[in-house]
Order: C-alpha cells, then structure tokens, then sequence
C-alpha cells in the first residue's frame, strides 16, 4: 500500500520526465557546447547551429510541462470555487474572492472540515500556498497531480 500523502510528502515527479527527458536535454546541450569548442572555427555555425536547437528544444519541453501544470491549476481553481460553494457561507464565500490562485490550489489539500475556517484565515492573514499546506491538520490527498 502506497505511503498516505502529506505535507512532507506531497511534491510529486513524474520519473520519465525530470529523470530521462530533462537529463537527456541537458547532455545534449552540453554535447553541442564541447562541439562548439572543439571544432572552432572550422564547422561553427553547424554547431552554433546545433547549441541553438539544442537550448530550444530544451525551452520547448520546459514551457510544455509549465502549460500543462498551469491547466492543472486552473482546473483546481474551479474545482475548489465549486468545493466553497457547497461548503462555505454566502459572506464568507464573498470573502474567498479576495484568494490568489496559489492559495486555492494549496486549499485542495484541507478536508471539507478544515475548509471554510483555513479559507477564511488564508484571505485574512494573507497566507502563502506553503503556510496554508502547513497549517492543514486533515491531509485530503491528491494523488492525480503530474
């Protein structure tokens, strides 16, 4: 049985992504930087040509990844407005309006109990995602997170 996520716990990598992709990319980068160096000037701009390709398939992956996160995020962001509404006062869910995106992502992990009050304390205190996910006493797991 998988270890039950926590505050300790929760960071999340996906193997074939940061230790394959990003490692792979990284050699490459640092391939066409010693061909570069070694074979000046004679083939220098295929090799210029190949740092420059290598950098940007390199950019392209990152900005990939960074795009399907930010989509994550969002969709958090509807499913804990939506989570608010059927938890939370008329005023107090006023309130929650006031909540950046990183603190309603960091919100998922608070068990509907906890919700409203961490809500409430979040917009008052002006809390970051990382003191909200400190404060959670009843770890409500997300396990889908890449």
């Amino acid at each position: 049985m998988a270890v039950p996520q926590t505050y300790k716990n929760h960071a999340r990598f996906d193997p074939p992504f940061h230790y394959f992709v990003l490692l792979a990319l990284l050699v490459n980068i640092g391939f066409a930087i010693t061909a570069v160096v070694r074979h000046w000037p004679d083939h220098a701009h295929l090799y210029g040509w190949w740092v420059v390709m290598s950098v940007v398939l390199f950019v392209g992956f990152g900005k990939a990844r960074a795009y399907a996160l930010k989509a994550q995020d969002r969709i958090i962001r509807l499913e804990e407005r939506l989570r608010m509404t059927a938890l939370l006062s008329a005023a107090d869910l006023a309130a929650t309006h006031e909540l950046t995106e990183s603190q309603l992502v960091a919100l998922r992990f608070a068990s509907d109990a906890e919700l409203p009050a961490l809500a409430k304390r979040a917009v008052a205190e002006k809390l970051t995602n990382k003191q909200i996910k400190e404060a959670i006493q009843s770890w409500r797991p997300d396990y889908f997170r890449v």
